[in-house]
């Protein structure tokens, strides 16, 4: 699985609640949660999701278990995440939802495109390609399906 997008900055350490604030998680609407996603980190990311591959430090996804949060990152339109480390809990809860995750260690530049390849294990960011462990065989499967309840669909 190959793809692209443009790269938009975040820094360590964010945290679901951050992600999407508890004030719009009364909703199911998940075009809410769209439109709000990183609002109190920065208001007016929202836009600039959609096609883009974030790329932040450690520690992406900490704080609380809400698979909320990994929706709204994927409902705003992003192709992937990109961080040294992430929360397991979030890890997961991305994984089944159908967002790539990729743990490793590069330097952002702003709107630079990002390449990758979950299956080979590359991420490649203004030329410079890096290195990073594959997903599982199954985790791979999961998001070429779409997410764990697509997967089960098609594979009862």
């Amino acid at each position: 699985m190959q793809e692209e997008g443009h790269a938009v900055c975040l820094p360590e350490d964010i945290d679901t609640d951050v992600v999407i604030a508890g004030r719009y998680l009364r909703t199911k609407d998940r075009s809410i949660w769209e439109s709000h996603v990183f609002e109190d980190l920065d208001p007016g990311i929202a836009p600039r999701l959609k096609g883009a591959v974030i790329v932040a430090g450690k520690n992406f996804g900490c704080g609380s278990s809400r698979e909320q949060a990994a929706i709204a990152i994927r409902e705003a339109g992003v192709v992937a995440v990109i961080a040294p480390s992430f929360a397991r809990i979030f890890f997961r809860n991305a994984i089944n939802i159908g967002l790539p995750l990729i743990e490793a260690d590069i330097t952002c530049n702003e709107s630079s495109t990002v390449k990758f390849n979950l299956a080979q294990g590359w991420v490649e960011l203004s030329g410079k390609r890096h290195k990073f462990r594959p997903l599982s065989p199954r985790m791979q499967e999961i998001l070429a399906a779409g997410g764990l309840v697509e997967y089960w669909r098609k594979h009862r």
